[in-house]
């Protein structure tokens, strides 16, 4: 994920041996970036799952089945398979889903790799899913608690919804001046944030000690069976505890695995489960609170503060959310999975700091829809679950291979290890299923379109690449040819950018076929992107010759990198290969490409891949090529 903290990005090993005061600095950023969304689930987690109870949730076993129940999810899903096990895998320090799917791509066998690769668009896709609804009910659920205020008119129900568009359109708006500025102040907010709510909860324990047997989890066990097919919905709700676990994975690069871990056990599990007590012993002794447990729990006098900083928190919880779809673009789009898409970075010194317009405005205009549609954070909650159960089962399907292959463990070990994570889900996710009337189709539908983009970019992009193949003329056998018949030379360097390094390059082709010239240097430029986070500088290059005529040169670049091809050209002098780039002419080659009833996809699908492929990134603004050394060719194609 992109780090909105500006955190040094430091993998998970590198914190061993960071100093004690960089050490803290990167627990305190990673209670800011990671934790923002599980530490906005108090505000209507716990009003949701007894809302939805035998008899309104008022009575005993409800309320202690509750908060055993939330207890317990915090506990196995969180801090046993995220923090104890998933954080374990990690593609060189990097975690999150795409990161996972490419280190199981890597250490897999290849016939493998179109799961992989289906259960990494998958899981991307219900992120983006989980990225609209998430800044949607954290900053609702935040602001609704405006209605309970004192000295608020009765009529401030019809300011919520008005309220909660102005700070979330306010939001998307200065993401394209960057949250550098802002993101110091993250941890210490986010941290005060789970200060009171720990501070709340003691409050109010002292009101029925009795609510400490919730920690038992038969309490848990009994209050589902005491609620039959109804326990099985209410464990929807339950969920909405632990919506955001799997940022703790995601985070995993920038802030490092200790950190995370630390910053879990050591503050905001305890302040979570000491807030759902207080919660549960408030209801217990007051029945009538639990229409709206966290604000009815607030005394009058710090009513307004605590207001503010749920409110604050809850834009965090946004902030993180969106820098991390912009994040998983960027990883998308290296990965192959989208088009080139135009990735602005915000600051010269933070790698993190990026923005993504399309990706922005899309976020903004589905957030804004979402809230004039459910209108409510308990309209929203219905379909909040479906995601996030979905991207965790995602990860856990991936584990196995990891298990399997990268730790070289039994088939047996592998499939237990899944099944039993893997089982915790699928109950989630058939509780949350049964929300699909109440909204939960809405993720789903997302999800299955964004797939089904990613997959028919990725299967276009294939043919494109075989047909090209098919059609090309080997290079090695070019070079041949122009030495028996040379062609006029033209002065200075010509960089032919291809994707296939062993072919010669359509726009190589036409320059020869048209101009029937050929440059002095002649440089085969192909771009990599390894199944790593990042590419050391050092490794950044590769130079190979084929002739006088012809060098080809290969970049690499990380998943989590932007391209930079003149920045990446500077580091071919140290391998003795000179040129100025101002007095280079970079060759593209621009593909018309048509519909074809003959190719390897459906015609509907060839005219989605042309529709994408006409509004993908210009690649010059792409690859930061200055534009006026830039000459393009086109040719048309079928897909």
């Amino acid at each position: 994920m992109a780090d909105p903290a500006g955190a040094p990005e430091n993998g998970a090993e590198g914190t061993h041996h960071a100093p004690k005061e960089k050490y803290w600095a990167l627990v305190l950023g990673s209670i800011g970036v990671v934790f923002g969304d599980i530490g906005t689930s108090p505000l209507y987690a716990m009003r949701e799952a007894l809302a939805h109870s035998r008899g309104g949730g008022g009575g005993e076993l409800a309320v202690l089945g509750v908060v055993s129940l939330i207890t317990w999810a915090l506990i196995l899903i969180v801090t046993i398979k995220y923090v104890v096990f998933l954080m374990r895998a990690d593609n060189k320090g990097e975690g999150g889903t795409l990161a996972l799917m490419a280190l199981a791509q890597r250490v897999s066998p290849g016939r493998r790799s179109t799961i992989i690769l289906g259960l990494g668009m998958l899981g991307a896709a219900l992120f983006y899913a989980d990225g609209i609804i998430t800044p949607a009910v954290s900053v609702m659920g935040a602001v609704e608690g405006l209605r309970d205020a004192p000295g608020v008119p009765k009529q401030a129900a019809d300011w919520v919804l008005p309220i909660a568009a102005a700070i979330l359109v306010a939001l998307f708006l200065v993401q394209s001046r960057g949250t550098a500025s802002m993101a110091r102040f993250f941890g210490p907010i986010t941290a005060a944030w789970f200060l009171v709510l720990a501070g709340l909860g003691l409050y109010h324990i002292f009101e029925d000690l009795s609510v400490f047997r919730a920690l038992s989890p038969h309490y848990g066990v009994i209050f589902l069976l005491d609620n039959g097919f109804l326990g099985f919905i209410i464990l929807g709700s339950i969920f909405l505890a632990v919506t955001g676990a799997e940022a703790l994975y995601a985070d995993m690069g920038h802030f490092g695995r200790n950190p995370i871990r630390a910053a879990w056990l050591v503050l905001v599990l305890p302040c979570l489960l000491l807030n759902y007590l207080g919660q549960g012993a408030l209801v217990l002794a007051h029945p009538e609170a639990r229409t709206n447990p966290f604000f009815e729990m607030v005394p009058q006098v710090i009513y307004w503060p605590v207001l503010l900083l749920a409110t604050a928190a809850a834009v965090i919880a946004s902030q993180a959310v969106i820098t991390g779809a912009f994040s998983m673009t960027q990883q998308a789009v290296q990965l192959g999975l989208f088009p080139r898409i135009d990735i602005r970075r915000t600051s010269e010194t933070q790698a993190g700091q990026i923005f993504v317009p399309t990706v922005n405005n899309m976020l903004l205009v589905g957030v804004l829809l979402l809230l004039f549609v459910f209108r409510s954070s308990s309209n929203l909650a219905a379909a909040y679950g479906i995601a996030v159960t979905g991207s965790m089962f995602v990860d856990t399907l991936l584990f196995f291979y990891i298990v399997r292959y990268m730790w070289k463990r039994p088939v047996w070990q592998a499939a237990l290890a899944s099944a039993t994570f893997g089982a915790l889900d699928v109950v989630f996710i058939a509780s949350n299923l049964l929300k699909i009337p109440q909204g939960a189709w809405l993720p789903l539908a997302l999800g299955a379109t964004l797939v089904l983009i990613m997959w028919t970019w990725n299967r276009g992009a294939a043919i494109l690449a075989e047909k090209s193949r098919r059609d090309s003329v080997p290079l090695l056998e070019l070079a041949d040819i122009l030495k028996a018949r040379a062609p006029h030379r033209a002065p200075g360097t010509a960089i032919f950018l291809t994707s296939d390094p062993d072919t010669a390059p359509v726009a190589l082709m036409h320059n020869l076929k048209h101009n029937k010239v050929l440059h002095e240097k002649n440089i085969i430029l192909s771009v990599s992107v390894s199944e790593t986070p990042r590419v050391a500088d050092d490794a950044r290059v590769r130079i190979e010759p084929v002739n006088d005529d012809f060098k080809k040169v290969t970049i690499g670049y990380g998943f989590m990198e932007s391209p930079n091809i003149p920045k990446a050209l500077t580091l071919c002098r140290k391998q003795g290969l000179k040129f100025d780039i101002m007095a280079t002419s970079f060759f593209l080659g621009r593909r018309s490409v048509v519909p074809s009833a003959q190719s390897g996809m459906p015609l509907w699908q060839d005219k989605v891949f042309i529709f994408l492929m006409r509004n993908a990134a210009n690649p010059t603004d792409f690859y930061k090529i200055p534009p006026g050394r830039v000459v393009e060719m086109g040719t048309q194609v079928t897909v």
